[in-house]
């Protein structure tokens, strides 16, 4: 073979490989906890989108624990220095990643995408880590909701609760009929999500600003958190002995079931409802927990950029445009059962659960009830959250005293 046919062959070689590699690269790797029935449908559409445009999707689910596996897995990833292309990580966690200099700039797609026109402030200052965007938004779950099978009522011949003593009336009569009046799952941050409700149902929107975001000292020993504990006791009577360790998936099929009466869980349950075939109005109720119909405890889930090698670049912006997208937005919520984080999606096809949240939303960010949700990474850092989730779960699954938890929670306030 002559030297030129040996360089031409040398080059078609090293095109072939580089051809390859390109293809190799348009791959994305995605950690995420969305492994319920709802979840795992919206998941796969973005796999779909994502393959529709060329990028192959890794996908790299941890189950359990309402995201605390997925972040331990994540941590030993980003340790050993292989991120993946993105993680499903919330609130105030995305500014302890940004500080740990591992974050991606995403700024092209947000431009292209017009993301600060089309996001609230509330929603874009969380995707930003110092004045740049490192995070797609993926939709808005609202947390304090109480679900109710209208059968169970009817069965025991109670009526949809609006306050707390229409709530523990009700819960008296499905007790009384032989059911449970409360499907819970007995798990830190499902006790946390009853908690925040409780808390805010019985304080109010300032109170819970004060007391569960600020952790202002006096709101957290004061006679209304003490209330707040008082309630948690009483709802703690209402629960079955076999809730330890239930995941709430579990929970919420026993309401589908007929098995319970009532929930306390973010919309993500409404995924599961809808997953069985259940129609909300008809099959189930999605009402404000007690006493907060004029407030909304927000939860966001987001995908988070890290940074990846530049020939992975395209493929990481690609899945950030596509998360954004109104068409990923409108299919990801109507199986999750949370609303769009952005604007311009049509309403035309979610459901009178998923409307009132998104009109709810829009009143509570104009009068101030619009709060971050403390049991689901929003509101405070993780080593204060983790401290106070602790005491909650141990006034839930011992005989601890109101009054020593409001003393045990103010002083996990100041956790470092």
């Amino acid at each position: 073979m002559k030297l030129k046919q040996i360089v031409q062959a040398t080059m078609a070689v090293t095109a072939l490989i580089a051809a390859t590699a390109q293809v190799q690269a348009a791959e994305v790797e995605v950690l995420h906890y969305w492994t319920s029935g709802g979840e795992a449908k919206s998941v796969a559409e973005l796999k779909k989108m994502m393959e529709a445009k060329g990028v192959t999707w890794k996908d790299f689910a941890v189950a359990g624990g309402g995201g605390e596996n997925a972040m331990t897995a994540l941590k030993a990833r980003v340790i050993a220095g292989s991120a993946p292309t993105a993680a499903q990580i919330k609130g105030p966690s995305i500014q302890e990643w940004g500080k740990e200099g591992v974050l991606a700039n995403i700024d092209a797609a947000a431009s292209e995408g017009k993301w600060d026109a089309n996001l609230p402030k509330v929603v874009s200052n969380i995707m930003k880590y110092q004045g740049h965007y490192v995070a797609a938004p993926v939709n808005v779950h609202r947390v304090n909701w109480l679900w109710v099978n209208p059968e169970v009522l009817k069965k025991a011949g109670a009526k949809a609760p609006g306050n707390w003593d229409e709530f523990f009336d009700a819960a008296d009569k499905i007790k009384k009929a032989g059911m449970i009046a409360i499907a819970h799952g007995g798990q830190p941050w499902q006790d946390a999500t009853v908690f925040e409700s409780v808390a805010l149902g019985v304080g109010g929107a300032d109170f819970y600003k004060k007391a569960i975001v600020q952790l202002d000292q006096a709101s957290l020993t004061g006679p209304t958190m003490i209330k707040t504990f008082d309630t948690l006791a009483k709802i703690k009577t209402y629960i079955d002995k076999d809730a330890a360790g239930r995941d709430w998936n579990l929970a919420t099929a026993m309401v589908i079931n007929g098995k319970a009466g009532m929930q306390f869980m973010g919309d993500w349950a409404k995924g599961e409802f809808t997953a069985a075939g259940k129609v909300a109005g008809k099959d189930f109720l999605c009402l404000a927990a007690p006493g907060t119909d004029k407030a909304f405890t927000f939860n966001i889930d987001s995908l988070t950029m890290f940074k990846v090698k530049d020939d992975q670049q395209k493929s990481q912006l690609t899945l950030a445009s596509a998360v954004m997208s109104p068409e990923f937005q409108e299919v990801f919520n109507l199986n999750k059962g949370s609303i769009p984080a952005r604007a311009g999606v049509s309403r035309a096809k979610f459901d009178s659960c998923a409307l009132k949240s998104m009109d709810d939303m829009d009143a509570t960010s104009k009068s101030g009830g619009l709060v971050p949700s403390f049991a689901h990474g929003m509101a405070i850092d993780s080593a204060k959250a983790g401290a106070i989730q602790d005491v909650i779960a141990k006034f839930m699954n011992s005989t601890m005293t109101s009054q020593a938890a409001v003393q045990a929670l103010a002083k996990a306030a100041k956790a470092k």
